[in-house]
């Protein structure tokens, strides 16, 4: 059972996250309208209505027959042309920001909704239209749902011009950048004051003794769902630690878990069964993902095909916010599981792991760059002022600004530049 709900958890995410997900649910909405729309037809109430108001209703055969015709020749364009124009977006966005960004872009729930109600008007005009030539051209039961035809056929030109306005504003590279910092600065704002309240001390609690479980498979740890771990396990007087910080790679035989009592069998393959591995390193844009994207997004705009310093500056000031925010997170923390007995501790990144993953990229494909280094030791120095940060953590940050200042010594040979940049040390 819990093997099901956890595939099922699983399906879940990847089936919200594809192109397809609104634009089938809005189709099938739109086909049951179809049904409903030729039935309120051939109602008393409804051809009182025709009676009273019939300029509002289409009663001729072949006038509704031309219009249904022209209305679905116009919804497949303006939907051919809406599908080329999301491709083409995606494809400027792989090529010039990072391809780590197209699964955002194509899980903009916007998009996917117009898309919908494209399709959706398609299948219902196609729907009457397919009604007609089965009634004949004796019904009478096609004014309602003709009507309801035309309006649908407005609403998609309104949503067309919306989609334009707003796909053009969702390649712009500012507005990518805002939204990444904006989940990750939510995400940690949230797991900062969590982490506070429930940090431990390093020498607390000693886990090096306990029993070691390893991993089944390779991939990026994302967590443990305790949803599905055992009330047998919650209920025990015991700790469980995971040992890979969230979105670390461990491979298959590694160890993943430390218990400090013995489990039985079938408790420790439940909690194997609970470990989040994911395949992919940039699942989502939260917490390390979420700055490893904006990470590349620098890197690239400084590659000599791109050269946007302009785009890695407005990157380096929003990394600079959030490894501010992430390197005040305690280095463990400790809650109990579902208010059980049973304590579940989790490591959070290292100060010199972030400082290896987020900056010396950036530092490398910078160094010679004045602009950049200039942004790049306002953002350090701004995070190596945090008065929240453990001595460990501080010690980190100063080195790699002493790491940066080496790169200047060494790469920027303008000795007027090289002193500038230098003088921001002081």
């Amino acid at each position: 059972m819990k093997k099901i709900i956890k595939f099922i958890t699983r399906m879940y995410r990847q089936v919200i996250r594809s192109i397809a997900f609104y634009p089938v649910l809005i189709s099938l909405f739109y086909g049951i309208l179809a049904l409903i729309a030729l039935s309120l037809d051939n109602w008393e109430i409804v051809h009182s209505i025709k009676k009273n108001v019939p300029y509002l209703f289409i009663q001729d055969y072949e006038t509704a027959r031309s219009i249904l015709s022209v209305l679905i020749g116009g919804v497949i364009s303006l939907t051919v042309f809406s599908f080329s124009m999301v491709m083409v977006v995606l494809g400027q966005a792989s090529s010039n920001f990072s391809p780590r960004l197209l699964p955002g872009l194509i899980s903009n729930s916007e998009h996917q909704i117009i898309l919908g109600i494209y399709v959706g008007t398609l299948l219902y005009c196609i729907i009457i239209l397919t009604s007609l030539g089965a009634l004949g051209m004796d019904t009478d039961t096609i004014g309602l749902s003709t009507m309801l035809a035309a309006i649908l056929s407005v609403i998609c030109i309104a949503l067309f011009v919306y989609f334009i306005h707003n796909i053009s504003g969702a390649i712009q590279i500012h507005n990518i950048i805002d939204r990444i910092f904006s989940k990750c600065n939510d995400f940690a704002e949230r797991e900062l004051k969590q982490s506070i309240t429930l940090q431990i001390s390093t020498g607390h609690t000693e886990t090096s003794e306990w029993k070691v479980l390893r991993s089944d498979r390779s991939g990026y740890v994302r967590g443990i769902d305790t949803r599905i771990i055992k009330d047998s396990i919650k209920a025990q007087n015991n700790q469980i630690e995971i040992i890979p910080y969230p979105n670390m790679h461990v491979w298959k035989g590694k160890p993943i878990l430390r218990i400090q009592k013995d489990l039985s069998k079938e408790e420790i393959k439940n909690l194997m069964l609970c470990m989040d591995i994911s395949s992919n390193r940039y699942e989502n844009d939260y917490g390390i993902g979420g700055m490893i994207k904006l990470m590349e997004i620098a890197v690239k705009a400084m590659s000599p095909g791109i050269n946007d310093p302009g785009t890695a500056i407005d990157t380096i000031e929003k990394l600079g916010g959030l490894l501010r925010k992430f390197l005040q997170f305690p280095q463990k923390t400790a809650q109990a599981l579902d208010k059980g007995q049973c304590v579940l501790i989790k490591n959070n990144i290292p100060a010199k792991e972030l400082m290896r993953t987020i900056i010396q990229p950036i530092r490398f494909y910078a160094k010679q760059d004045s602009l950049v280094l200039y942004e790049l030791i306002d953002a350090l120095r701004f995070i190596a002022k945090c008065p929240n940060l453990c001595n460990e953590n501080s010690r980190v940050v100063k080195l790699e600004i002493n790491s940066l200042r080496k790169d200047i010594e060494y790469h920027i040979v303008n000795s007027s530049d090289r002193n500038q940049l230098l003088a921001k040390f002081e």
